[in-house]
């Protein structure tokens, strides 16, 4: 089951990922292509990704993970096999050989579980059987150094927030923006089709043109859905995940609002610029402000199409959009109090990036020390978390979570 009709209300059920191996297998030469900035220290990061972890369950949220629910889906052995051979076509393994080796050495494994964490964390040469490798010789063989991934590691796995979307009673199955990630929608792909608690509704599809990311998706309310254009995330893909909705006659969503904001790595989702906090508050970065576009997206006016749409764009102040849209007074707080040094310092550490878990109360990191206390300032519950190695990926508290459950 799947229930997210909001960026507040109580969270009840959450999906998380431990960071594992997988980042233990970044190097200097491969963190561009992996979409990192520096290579986090694994013991810490798990160490804080496990306080994260306690503050949701000490506030009375389950926590599954990614890799639970994937290892239950695969106990089938044919859903199994097919997965494995749909993991090594994504992961780009073309060579016959390797293709039949890497099937035999993930097939191989006993425990599910350790199977998927696996494919997570990225396979070398070397850890195929040798003796089997030199059995033909081929000019490959010859020139590929033993420590070479065959499959790519997936670091980026513990920001659950982007593979999908939790939209109402359905998901958006997405198209990453990168190769790199779009292969860690696979996992996801698996859960909705075969795990008895999660066969949903799919508004999107990882297999469409369009690139889109949970990170830039912000459920407003049941009638309003909030969608980045970024770096991340395109306007055609809005365009298609609003067809798609406007045509489920079971969704309440009537109206998407899509916020352009500036294409760049420190901007590169919505949810990296603002985040709702309570029913008559958000959070932002006040360099988004002289560029920002809003557009209203509706049903069209013939009743027969599943293509028409009426997009309109919204020329006004952002804090007034928010009042029309949602019928209250809106109070948006700057992050870092609005200085402009310690605002950009604290939104590249993800200060806009909160984790709202009930009306008012919010998951942020710690070393937004100037942010915190603005919120806390605006009567908010903050509770801080470490953050020296999560950090490093570009993500925070928003980003390493999916909610599954909200609360009516």
């Amino acid at each position: 089951m799947i229930h997210v009709t909001s960026e507040i209300k109580p969270l009840k059920k959450v999906l998380l990922h431990k960071p594992g191996n997988e980042l233990l297998n970044l190097t200097p030469d491969t963190l561009s292509r992996l979409l990192f900035d520096d290579i986090p220290y694994l013991p810490d990061a798990k160490k804080e990704h496990e306080e994260f972890v306690r503050i949701l369950r000490e506030n009375d949220v389950e926590v599954v993970f990614l890799e639970d629910l994937m290892a239950e889906v695969i106990e089938d052995k044919e859903v199994r096999e097919t997965f494995i051979k749909q993991f090594i076509y994504e992961a780009g393994i073309r060579t016959p050989k390797y293709k039949h080796l890497v099937f035999e050495y993930l097939n191989s494994f006993k425990n599910s579980k350790e199977l998927v964490l696996k494919t997570m964390e990225g396979i070398q040469i070397r850890e195929l059987d040798r003796k089997k490798r030199e059995i033909e010789k081929s000019l490959v063989d010859l020139v590929t150094e033993e420590s070479e991934f065959l499959a790519d590691p997936m670091p980026n796995l513990y920001f659950t927030r982007d593979p999908f979307a939790s939209i109402g009673n359905g998901v958006a199955l997405n198209k990453m923006y990168s190769v790199t990630r779009n292969r860690e929608t696979i996992y996801a792909d698996y859960i909705f089709k075969y795990h008895k608690d999660y066969k949903v509704d799919k508004y999107y599809d990882r297999t469409l043109a369009h690139h889109i990311e949970g990170g830039d998706v912000l459920n407003l309310n049941d009638h309003i859905l909030a969608v980045g254009i970024s770096q991340r995330t395109e306007a055609e893909a809005i365009d298609d995940l609003a067809k798609n909705i406007f045509k489920d006659k079971d969704a309440k969503i009537d109206t998407i609002l899509a916020f352009n904001i500036p294409n760049s790595r420190a901007f590169m989702h919505l949810d990296t610029v603002f985040t709702q906090i309570d029913y008559d508050k958000f959070t932002y970065h006040p360099g988004i402000m002289d560029t920002l576009k809003v557009f209203e997206i509706t049903e069209g006016d013939d009743p027969d199409s599943d293509e028409d749409l009426n997009v309109k764009e919204i020329n006004d102040s952002l804090e007034n959009i928010l009042e029309f849209y949602l019928d209250r007074k809106i109070t948006l707080i700057p992050c870092a109090g609005g200085d402009k040094v310690a605002a950009e310092r604290e939104q590249w550490n993800d200060g806009s990036n909160t984790l709202c878990i009930a009306p008012g109360t919010v998951i942020v990191y710690d070393r937004n020390n100037i942010t915190n206390e603005v919120l806390k300032e605006h009567g908010i519950k903050v509770l801080e978390m470490h953050s020296a190695e999560l950090s490093r990926g570009r993500g925070g508290p928003r980003c390493m979570s999916m909610p599954l459950i909200r609360e009516d």
